[in-house]
């Protein structure tokens, strides 16, 4: 949809330039004004208003696209868990990123477990490459979990 440069039938800019101010008001929560002034300081003269239009029009594509798009293939997985309230629910929120910062996989569980390890290593497995590295903080359980599972046998655990 946003590949080309031409220009969708009745807009005056290019599609690229629409995409652009399309996601930097989606990507980084900009207001309709701050798009067009980093448009202007770009040499491109819009309206917030033109802004709005085309977030309205063009920005559920893009907003999907930028959802679903894969994260960057990491050789390091780096695993993290904190504990979280919401709504009187007390529980744990298993977090994964690569070297890249991207969010691999994310996951809330009741326990904080060696059980609850695993299954968050397997969601990890089955949506992923396996890793040369595998980066936790000192809970035991990511050890235990390591352990019983032959499919990161190859993977260096490194706690820190």
């Amino acid at each position: 949809m946003f590949e080309s440069s031409e220009r969708p039938k009745e807009y005056r800019f290019p599609k690229t330039i629409i995409c652009y101010a399309v996601y930097l008001y989606h990507r980084f929560l900009l207001s309709y004004r701050d798009v067009q002034e980093l448009l202007f300081e770009r040499g491109i003269d819009v309206s917030h208003e033109t802004v709005r239009v085309w977030c309205a029009t063009f920005g559920p594509d893009l907003a999907e696209a930028l959802r679903h798009r894969s994260p960057r293939r990491g050789r390091t997985w780096h695993l993290d868990e904190m504990r979280v309230v919401l709504g009187g629910f007390t529980g744990w929120l298993w977090r994964a990123v690569n070297e890249h910062s991207d969010v691999l996989n994310v996951l809330l569980q009741e326990r904080r477990d060696t059980g609850a390890a695993k299954r968050f290593f397997k969601r990890l497995i089955d949506s992923q490459d396996i890793p040369e590295r595998i980066v936790t903080d000192g809970l035991r359980s990511y050890s235990s979990a390591l352990r019983e599972l032959p499919e990161l046998g190859a993977s260096e655990h490194v706690t820190v």
